[in-house]
């Protein structure tokens, strides 16, 4: 099985490969999973879940070419009342196979204020943010641990982070009499 994921980030094409081999009963344990580098066609850094869903389903879109099935993991804000920033952080992810989308998400997580006042006066991505707001000098932190992976002190990276959604998006294809 040829699996394409529509992006430039490791994680997230590690993420699809150790979630399907988690599967052998559904997959064969021969995929192959390529990275490949398409645009999400929203903005760099998505602040809305539908801006940050339609990211995931044109990534796996644009990459859908030549392959079984296509994957998007797209990350992005959210608004939810209550929380210190106004805002948290969810990876959607699309599962196309030529004609169906199949969507799932991560868990959700919480951004330091001072790091979504610069995304949204400044127009940052996450990665810009962190560096500016002094919570790392890595400018690629979302391609290493993720801020999730800071956050949380290394209990949950932004690989696994990914898996969850991959692996919510899958309940579909997991369970195809109900959907």
């Amino acid at each position: 099985m040829k699996i394409n994921v529509g992006t430039k980030n490791q994680n997230k094409v590690d993420a699809v490969r150790e979630t399907f081999l988690g599967f052998p009963e559904l997959f064969d344990t021969n995929i192959d999973v390529y990275l490949v580098d398409v645009d999400s066609n929203v903005s760099k850094q998505p602040k809305t879940l539908k801006q940050t869903t339609e990211g995931a389903m044109n990534r796996a879109k644009n990459a859908f070419y030549d392959c079984d099935m296509s994957i998007g993991l797209e990350s992005g804000l959210m608004e939810v009342p209550y929380t210190k920033s106004g805002y948290i952080d969810i990876t959607m992810c699309a599962i196309y196979d030529g004609k169906n989308f199949h969507l799932g998400g991560s868990s959700v997580f919480e951004y330091p204020k001072s790091m979504v006042d610069l995304i949204f006066t400044k127009d940052y991505e996450v990665n810009e943010a962190a560096k500016e707001a002094g919570f790392t000098e890595n400018s690629s932190v979302g391609s290493a641990e993720g801020m999730v992976g800071l956050l949380t002190k290394g209990r949950l990276n932004r690989k696994d982070y990914s898996k969850q959604a991959v692996l919510t998006a899958l309940i579909h294809l997991l369970n195809p009499e109900h959907y």
